[in-house]
C-alpha cells in the first residue's frame, strides 16, 4: 500500500510499505477516504512542531470505512464509516484519572508522535474508532477531529447559553470553536486581519466581526458588550499581543481560553487577573468529545458549508502541501482524497 511520509523536515515521500493486519482482539483495520491537512502537518513538515518526532507519517483528521474487525470489537463492524479518535493514552497517570487523558504523561498522538492516516489502510484499537451515520458525506465526516478541538475550547471556557464569546483568530480552527460556540447558545464576537476570513466567520454565524488592523479590539468589544467585556475570550491565535489582550477584553468573572503553543513570554499582569477574578485556562486537543461532535454531525447540526475549499489526490500530495503552503490566504481546508 501507499503511505505519505516525512523523513525530516521540508522532506516528503510517497512510499510502497507493507498493508498493516490485525494482531489484537480489539484492533480494526480501516481503509482510509479522507485525511485533512492541518497547520500541525505544516509544522511538522517545516520542522518547527516542538512535539513531533521523524521520520513520520502525518495525519490526524482521518475518516474511513472498517474493513474487518478483531474477534472482540463489539461496537464496529466491515461496512462502517468511521473517524478516528487520535490520542493514546496510559489511564493511570494523575491526568487521567482526573478524566483529562489528552494531557496524560505518556499521550501518544496519532499523526505526531506515532506514524498517522496519510496512508492507504490503518489499524487502530476499537475505542480509537467512532461509527458515524454512513449516508453523510466522507467531506462533511472528516472533519470531526478539528470540531472537537472547537468543543474541547467550548468546554474549557464553560460556555452557556447566554454568554457573549470572543474568538482571536478565523482560521479553521478560530471556524470549529464559532460553530460549537452558537451551538452552545453564545453571541459570538470574531478579530481576524483578513476580510474575507471574517466574511466567512459571518457566514457561519459570527454576531460581530472585527478587523484587527483597522479597527481597535477593545473598542469595538466595550462598544459590542455595553463596557461589559466578554465572558469567554478563546485564543486561536496565541501571539503575546493576543493573550495580554485577552485580559483586557474579559468581563468580570471572565475566562480565558488559551489554544496554541507560542513559546514566547507574554507581559501580564496581575492586578486585571485578580480585580476581575479571572479565570485562564489552556485547551489541548480534546476530552471526550467525539460522542458529542458526531452525534452532532448525524443530526446535521454541523456542516462544513464552505471550509473545505481544495481537494488533492494521494497522489498530489507534495503538491497539496505545497499549495497550502504557498496559499495561506486562499486554502481553509484542504484535504487529501483515498480511493
Amino acid at each position: 500500500m501507499k503511505a505519505v511520509r516525512i523523513p525530516k523536515p521540508m522532506e516528503i515521500v510517497l512510499e510502497e510499505v507493507e498493508k498493516p493486519g490485525i494482531s489484537s482482539p480489539n484492533e480494526v483495520l480501516v481503509k482510509i477516504k479522507r485525511v485533512g491537512i492541518c497547520g500541525s502537518d505544516m509544522h511538522i513538515y517545516h520542522g518547527t512542531n516542538p512535539l513531533a518526532t521523524y521520520p513520520r507519517v502525518v495525519g490526524h483528521e482521518v475518516a474511513g470505512e472498517v474493513v474487518s474487525i478483531g474477534e472482540d470489537v463489539t461496537n464496529l463492524k466491515p461496512g462502517d464509516h468511521v473517524v478516528v479518535e487520535p490520542i493514546r493514552y496510559c489511564g493511570k497517570c494523575y491526568a487521567c484519572r482526573k478524566g483529562r487523558p489528552n494531557v496524560c504523561n505518556e499521550l501518544s498522538v496519532f499523526g505526531v508522535h506515532e506514524d498517522g492516516g496519510m496512508r492507504e489502510f490503518i489499524v487502530l484499537p476499537e475505542n480509537q474508532l467512532h461509527a458515524v451515520d454512513p449516508s453523510l458525506d466522507w467531506d462533511e465526516i472528516v472533519l470531526a477531529e478539528p470540531y472537537t478541538i472547537g468543543a474541547q475550547a467550548v468546554w474549557r471556557g464553560n460556555v452557556e447559553e447566554g454568554d457573549t464569546v470572543f474568538i482571536q483568530g478565523s482560521g479553521p480552527i478560530g471556524i470549529c470553536v464559532l460553530k460549537m460556540a452558537k451551538l452552545a447558545g453564545a453571541t459570538v464576537i470574531m478579530s481576524d486581519l483578513k476580510e474575507e476570513r471574517l466574511a466567512f466567520a459571518k457566514e457561519n454565524g459570527a454576531d460581530f466581526v472585527i478587523n484587527a488592523g483597522s479597527e481597535s479590539i477593545e473598542e469595538k468589544i466595550m462598544e459590542f458588550t455595553k463596557e461589559e467585556g466578554v465572558n469567554v475570550v478563546i485564543d486561536a491565535v496565541c501571539l503575546p499581543a493576543t493573550f495580554e489582550l485577552s485580559l483586557n477584553v474579559a468581563s468580570v468573572a471572565g475566562t480565558v481560553v488559551v489554544l496554541g503553543f507560542d513559546e514566547r513570554p507574554s507581559q501580564i499582569p496581575q492586578l486585571p487577573i485578580t480585580k476581575k477574578e479571572l479565570t485562564i485556562v489552556g485547551s489541548r486537543l480534546q476530552t471526550y468529545q467525539f460522542k458529542k461532535v458526531v452525534s452532532l454531525l448525524n443530526e446535521n447540526k454541523l456542516n462544513e458549508n464552505g471550509l473545505i475549499t481544495h481537494k488533492f489526490s494521494s497522489s498530489d500530495v507534495k503538491e497539496a502541501l505545497t499549495f497550502v503552503e504557498k496559499n495561506p490566504d486562499s486554502v481553509r481546508k484542504a484535504l487529501i482524497v483515498f480511493e
